[in-house]
């Protein structure tokens, strides 16, 4: 259902509030840019330090601004189950065509317990629901049989897959085949996880540079090895320069460096160091961006 090349949205901010006018802007940047969906509210949209009224508007404006033209995959997650489904009823609300839900984090539930918070949510609220799997980040890990059990239901219908290795999605396209859409977490190894099935991605670097990560995908998509293999090594440096200290940190920095918004984060973030900033800069600069 969800396939393609899709960004993580970052959220700005100016003066403490959501910038409705640059969360506009990006809106339209990446769909000039030839993004196919467009997910607000996950991590790299500083979803942990969002209230729930700013949560609900974040997707409420990008729906709006989607108008329509990509689906919106609204963040919804959160480490207790009741709060995760008001979340998610509040995107339904706001017009999201589907769901991203993460790991619990922090408590680190069972394979069972993360089998009963996953159908508990899509039970209670019935939109299409990507699960998120990022160990590094949640300190738990979503099994393959777990998520073959979570197939079973239907309105679950792919994983965002950032465990960081190659071989964790041959083991669920092994164990599932095509039931699921693995859609690529971990910009470094995009192109890796297309060529042993991934469906598309879920992209930071397409923050600030859509148009290749859209084209890595769109060539792959049209059986163009070279094309692909070639557009994936020009966002390698990219992709290394955007995780230099704590997404989303590097990624709004980028956007500010381009004039796109404002370089505002909210604690416990804080600005990239100046020694970080020389080395953002010198990779924007050399691919163009600034």
């Amino acid at each position: 259902m969800f396939v393609g090349a899709m960004t993580a949205l970052v959220t700005p901010m100016r003066g403490g509030a959501i910038d409705r006018k640059g969360l506009e802007e990006l809106v339209e940047a990446q769909i000039a840019g030839g993004i196919d969906g467009l997910v607000p509210c996950g991590t790299t949209g500083e979803s942990a330090t969002l209230n729930h009224d700013e949560h609900a508007e974040v997707v409420r404006l990008t729906v709006q601004f989607a108008k329509k033209r990509v689906p919106v995959i609204a963040g919804a997650g959160s480490n207790a189950t009741a709060e995760a489904v008001a979340l998610s009823k509040s995107a339904r609300e706001a017009g999201a065509d589907g769901l991203l839900h993460i790991t619990p984090y922090y408590n680190r539930p069972t394979q069972e317990g993360l089998y009963q918070h996953f159908k508990a949510i899509v039970d209670a609220v019935g939109l299409p629901t990507i699960l998120y799997n990022v160990p590094s980040r949640t300190g738990c890990d979503l099994a393959v049989d777990t998520i073959a059990r979570l197939a079973e239901l239907p309105a679950i219908v792919g994983v965002k897959e950032a465990t960081g290795t190659v071989q964790r999605t041959q083991q669920i396209l092994a164990k599932l085949g095509e039931r699921l859409a693995i859609l690529s977490g971990e910009d470094a190894i995009n192109y890796p996880l297309y060529a042993v099935g991934a469906r598309g991605c879920i992209s930071v670097v397409s923050n600030v540079a859509p148009k290749i990560i859209a084209e890595c995908w769109d060539a792959h998509a049209a059986n163009d090895g070279a094309r692909g293999r070639r557009l994936h090594y020009a966002t390698v440096e990219l992709a290394d320069a955007l995780f230099l200290e704590s997404n989303p940190i590097p990624a709004k920095t980028a956007l500010a460096m381009m004039g796109r918004i404002a370089p505002e984060l909210r604690l416990p973030l804080v600005p990239m160091t100046a020694a970080g900033k020389e080395k953002l800069r010198a990779v924007l600069h050399a691919h163009g961006l600034v």
